[in-house]
């Protein structure tokens, strides 16, 4: 990856990705970033070394990818300023909800991936899901592909629709797990093991039982099974749960999510 990369957003997701791209030994001079305020672009330095502009300028024009990491709410606004200098690069946006349409006439270019990311990515632990435009060749992908690899695994998607369901399941899906955490620690104190102690024991269960999941070949529900014994702790437990109709109230949300995406691609985007 010798081109010159281009930061649009210098916050968290950004600052995963650039972190992922030192690491994997991408030149800290080929990369810029455009941050208005002035906190981010003090983490950045502190963190990278890396000098943000505060406004986006001519210096863009030398871009061969632009990495969009702005909220969606103001993407819009931001490439306003930038269009004019980066027609002639390729476009990653991990804004949650645009459209590619919509970034396309924004950006005034045809050559625009979107990705969906999640949180784990800040460790190199995220899973991200792509979908291209058509006039996206297959060289700009592998380079989409390597950017991406910095933060985790990623896998693409035949159909734009798709990432809205991804954002309800991946992108939404860790603060689920997180929810669940919370809950199970809280019940540990609750019966008496100290703070620490619950969120220690309900961390490395969750961490665990990924590994395990990842590791087999056996799917959730079987690991599931092997760990419940008929008439033991674990059964009652489960039956509580399904008592009141947790996976199905858990399945709504997700789906709850997904319909949330599809509002956010229509309100943010435009006719």
């Amino acid at each position: 990856m010798s081109k010159r990369i281009a930061f649009i957003g210098g916050g968290n997701m950004a600052s995963a990705i650039i972190g992922g791209l030192l690491r994997q030994g991408f030149p800290l001079d080929q990369i810029d970033v455009v941050e208005p305020f002035a906190p981010a672009r003090d983490r950045l330095a502190s963190s990278y070394g890396l000098t943000g502009a505060a406004t986006p300028d001519a210096f863009l024009a030398g871009a061969d990818l632009v990495v969009w990491a702005v909220k969606p709410q103001t993407f819009r606004q931001a490439a306003a300023p930038v269009q004019a200098h980066t027609r002639q690069a390729l476009h990653l946006s991990v804004a949650a909800g645009i459209r590619s349409d919509s970034l396309s006439r924004w950006l005034g270019t045809e050559r625009v991936v979107r990705a969906m990311p999640n949180t784990p990515a800040l460790i190199g632990k995220g899973i991200s899901a792509l979908f291209a435009r058509p006039p996206v060749h297959q060289a700009d992908r592998k380079w989409v592909e390597q950017v991406m690899a910095s933060t985790g695994e990623f896998l693409w998607l035949d159909s734009e629709e798709k990432l809205d369901a991804v954002t309800a399941l991946s992108g939404s899906g860790p603060a689920y797990l997180f929810y669940f955490m919370e809950a199970m620690t809280t019940a540990g104190t609750e019966m008496g093991l100290t703070r620490e102690q619950a969120h220690q024991l309900t961390v490395a269960t969750f961490v665990g039982a990924s590994a395990l999941a990842r590791s087999s070949s056996e799917t959730p529900r079987v690991l599931r099974q092997r760990v419940t014994s008929k008439g033991g702790t674990t059964e009652a437990a489960i039956t509580s749960m399904d008592d009141d109709d947790l996976p199905a109230q858990l399945i709504n949300a997700i789906y709850v999510a997904r319909n949330r995406a599809r509002e956010l691609g229509d309100q943010l985007g435009d006719a």
